[in-house]
């Protein structure tokens, strides 16, 4: 019983080092939608924009893929396909200069469109980078040398299946635990020790969708927010144990739900495309209901929206239509504005500050304001094909498109 409390007791202190992180570890973007998982930079130096935009520091030739940069101290990490392998890539943050890289062949073929290379985002911290592959195949990979410490067969192991655009659910790093959406008939979600790749426990078994865990305290107790592909499922992170599930999905078959769940206070808001809309729901003891739902609100496709003060800013739409960018109201759903066919993209915050970046390659910087859209500035920062979510560190901003990796030196 001792040993099970002081071993409780170390994942509790684990879990939050990475829930509120320092302020010298919250300066870099150390997985997808950034330090605190929720796509919210600590940083505070987007008053003002340039007409000519933010200097470019430096670019990288890179293979294709949906997987966003991450940054961890004077490293970026991009994972990426490249002649038939799959390569995770470390980059110098200054100058761009390639570090190491680590492939593993790849069979991998897009059924349905979309890439080929991985769309999941690596998780990394100073000592170890993970990354998981669009055929399943989990690794993880020496921070500072590249090599190879274990990896998994995540197809073969839980007889999960790629999906339609392939295992895309980017990793969760916990503390002690690597939480990954696999998705399938033995295991939905799976906690790994970062140490070795141990399997510490399992849960659901359901298909995985294209949402990314999301860990967050409530009442005093930690939990990890999981949209599959059949709804959202609230985990206990120490032991997988189900605390809540809420089944939420699109009828027709050919649709993933692809945004990350958010949490607003003690509730929890999600949103998809395909008719689905948004949901926000609240805990009623163990159960959770419906505050509000609807179509008309906020239905994103692929990208997931940001919190602040309260309001929801995100895009509205299929991607191939054009969707709008809107600010809704969490408490209620209602629209407070919208930006009418503004396009496809990802959008992250800072402060009071939106950063879009445009599948188009362009960067748009907004006021964080519900009353009405206030730009602060626009300029052309890449070519088509920027999906991937972007990071924002180190007083830089980091993101990928068609072909290459950028580094664009933020001014003050």
């Amino acid at each position: 019983m001792i040993r099970c409390s002081v071993r409780l007791f170390a994942f509790v202190l684990a879990f939050l080092s990475v829930a509120v992180p320092s302020a010298s570890a919250a300066a870099d973007w150390p997985q997808f939608l950034g330090p605190t998982r929720d796509g919210h930079s600590p940083s505070t130096i987007l008053d003002v924009v340039p007409k000519e935009g933010w200097p470019l520091r430096w670019k990288a030739a890179v293979g294709e893929g949906f997987s966003g940069p991450v940054v961890v101290s004077n490293c970026v990490y991009l994972f990426h396909r490249s002649e038939g392998q799959e390569v995770l890539s470390a980059y110098h943050v200054t100058d761009g200069s390639l570090r190491w890289k680590h492939a593993l062949p790849t069979s991998y073929s897009a059924q349905f469109g979309g890439t080929e290379g991985p769309s999941a985002t690596p998780a990394a911290d100073h000592q170890r980078v993970f990354a998981l592959g669009a055929s399943g195949k989990l690794r993880a990979v020496s921070a500072t040398e590249g090599r190879l410490l274990w990896q998994v067969d995540c197809a073969e192991r839980f007889g999960a299946e790629s999906g339609f655009f392939g295992f895309g659910s980017s990793p969760l790093l916990l503390g002690d635990r690597l939480i990954v959406q696999v998705g399938g008939p033995e295991a939905c979600v799976v906690a790994f020790a970062v140490s070795d790749g141990r399997v510490l426990w399992k849960a659901g078994t359901d298909e995985a969708g294209y949402g990314s865990p999301v860990p967050r305290t409530r009442g005093g107790q930690q939990e990890v927010l999981c949209f599959n592909r059949a709804g959202l499922l609230v985990l206990d992170p120490a032991n997988g144990a189900e605390r809540s599930r809420f089944p939420w999905r699109a009828r027709m078959h050919a649709s993933v739900n692809a945004a990350s769940p958010i949490a607003v206070g003690d509730g929890v808001f999600m949103t998809s495309s395909y008719g689905v809309g948004a949901i926000l729901l609240k805990p009623d003891g163990k159960t959770l209901r419906p505050a509000w739902s609807g179509d008309e609100s906020l239905s994103s496709h692929f990208a997931t929206p940001v919190l602040v003060n309260g309001f929801l800013y995100g895009f509205h739409g299929r991607q191939e239509s054009g969707p709008d960018f809107r600010c809704i109201e969490a408490s209620s759903g209602k629209v407070r504005w919208s930006l009418e066919r503004a396009g496809s993209g990802s959008v992250l915050a800072a402060g009071r500050k939106l950063v879009l970046l445009m599948e188009s390659g362009e960067v748009r910087v907004l006021e964080a304001n519900p009353e009405k859209p206030i730009e602060k500035g626009r300029f052309q920062a890449g070519v088509s094909g920027a999906r991937a979510l972007p990071a924002l560190a180190l007083g830089r901003f980091f993101f990928r498109d068609r072909a290459h990796l950028l580094c664009l030196e933020i001014s003050h």
